[in-house]
């Protein structure tokens, strides 16, 4: 046969084949993506680049998780379901008797998120590695029957062998330990630790291991909360991972701020009900009984709810709850966050609130550890800037705070950052808290370091030279893919 014609055929083949798969690309991109800035990112990257595009879409652009949260929680007793119903028919009277501003939150949360309005519950503010691993570390040591560690990066470092020892102290004294880290966030530190904990014989588990061995936070579909729970009465939860750049007291290279919180009381359920839903998913074992879920009385005067995300049932609520109270707010919205990369329904939601004359101040770090969000972050900057909203830069350390607060009553807290990632595809887990003098705590850390930042104004953004503001637009377009 006549090789040119051969070539011709297998040319016609391959042709055929990237059409094929581009077709079907397509029609799965269109069919299954519920984020339309998302959908016509991916589509325009598989049209036009059709072999890198395929490639990166099905590595990281496909939700294989389909898992019914319902399925594998735990199941309750008649008694107990009696008295969560009683417990949160008293957090809705005092929502209305302390907080009647804030009630339609409260009800926009009860028909979000399937957990309960909790009250009297206890929250204790930890600033930085150096006020929360000591208390998470005394936790542990005083810890009688379980304790429960999920975690987005668990370092081989100083901090990681504190809680490594203090975890394997706690398998000897005969309680049931479980570990939880995520895929990708274990790669961030050699050796792994969870190869170290099972050494010790501490039941270890890897949140969807990645098969590609590297150091990638831009994977999809990542574990990003941190949770710790001991005796199923003391909860942890916040933007601490476990680093030793979180001891600033121990000046690391590269130090990095944080904010971590301990929580008492009945929303603790909420963050055991978390770690076990990921647990079952992760290696299939049921966690329950007193050891996990013993009765929680009232420690404090805090309403609480938890508010579990992720791309699976629970898809999409922490930014519904954040768009509400950004609706709702009155007088002042306070938001610190790492990663601001809000969507065009966000951007718009912010303005509207500074317009109605609501003060709305955004505080985002000066130097970020990701150039390509900070360059995107940049890119939108004058848009926010536009609407009335007012943007300052912390200087470093860099700042992973992630805080929001609202008229100084309602306070948002946890993992999840203001990015698509955080909103849209990472498992995360947040603590909305109706709360005068915690807000009014927050709101002095905030004002704190307000001091020491500076403001961006819309002719310091408009006055960004030519390739700064081509490269700030070039990575805005990035936005669905970071």
């Amino acid at each position: 046969m006549d090789l040119n014609l051969v070539s011709e055929i297998w040319l016609a083949l391959l042709v055929a084949l990237q059409i094929t798969a581009v077709t079907l690309t397509m029609m799965h991109i269109v069919l299954g993506n519920r984020d339309v800035p998302s959908t016509v990112g991916w589509s325009g990257l598989v049209l036009l680049t059709p072999l890198v595009g395929l490639a990166l879409y099905w590595m990281f652009g496909v939700n294989r998780i389909k898992r019914r949260a319902h399925r594998l929680r735990p199941e309750t007793s008649l008694a107990s379901e009696q008295a969560r119903v009683r417990a949160e028919q008293r957090a809705h009277h005092l929502l209305v008797a302390e907080f009647p501003q804030l009630v339609p939150l409260g009800h926009l949360g009860d028909n979000l998120v399937q957990s309960p309005l909790e009250s009297g519950n206890r929250v204790i503010p930890l600033i930085n590695g150096d006020q929360a691993y000591p208390a998470m570390i005394t936790a542990i040591e005083q810890a009688h029957y379980s304790v429960a560690l999920s975690t987005y990066i668990f370092d081989d470092d100083l901090a990681g062998r504190l809680f490594v020892d203090a975890l394997a102290r706690a398998q000897r004294r005969g309680l049931a330990v479980r570990v939880l880290i995520d895929g990708v966030g274990q790669r961030f530190s050699r050796p792994l630790v969870r190869r170290m904990l099972r050494r010790l014989g501490i039941p270890t588990a890897v949140f969807l291991e990645s098969p590609i061995p590297i150091r990638n936070p831009y994977l999809n579909l990542r574990n990003h909360r941190k949770l710790l729970l001991v005796d199923g009465r003391i909860g942890f939860t916040g933007g601490l991972n476990i680093r030793a750049a979180c001891l600033l007291t121990q000046r690391p290279p590269r130090p990095v701020q944080d904010l971590h919180f301990q929580f008492e009381g009945p929303v603790v359920r909420g963050l055991t009900d978390a770690f076990v839903l990921d647990w079952a998913f992760t290696t299939g074992q049921r966690l329950g009984g007193h050891a996990w879920y013993p009765n929680l009385d009232a420690r404090g005067r805090t309403l609480a709810r938890c508010v579990a995300d992720g791309p699976d049932e629970d898809f999409d609520l922490i930014r519904r709850l954040i768009l509400g109270a950004l609706t709702m707010a009155r007088q002042r919205v306070r938001i610190v966050t790492p990663y601001f990369l809000p969507d065009q329904t966000l951007m718009t939601a912010l303005n509207l609130t500074a317009l109605r004359g609501v003060e709305v101040q955004i505080l985002l770090p000066e130097r970020n550890n990701l150039r390509f969000v900070q360059w995107a972050a940049e890119a939108q900057a004058e848009q926010i800037l536009a609407g009335g909203s007012r943007i300052f830069l912390s200087p470093p350390p860099f700042d992973h705070t992630k805080l929001m607060v609202v008229d100084g009553a309602w306070c948002l807290v946890g993992s999840a950052n203001w990015d698509p990632r955080s909103l849209r595809l990472n498992f995360e887990l947040n603590v909305e808290c109706y709360d005068r003098v915690l807000a009014g705590r927050m709101n002095a850390l905030i004002d704190s370091k307000l001091a020491r930042a500076l403001e961006i104004r819309a002719p310091d953004m408009r006055a960004r030279t030519l390739p700064v503001r081509l490269r700030d637009g070039f990575a805005r377009l990035l936005t669905p893919y970071l």
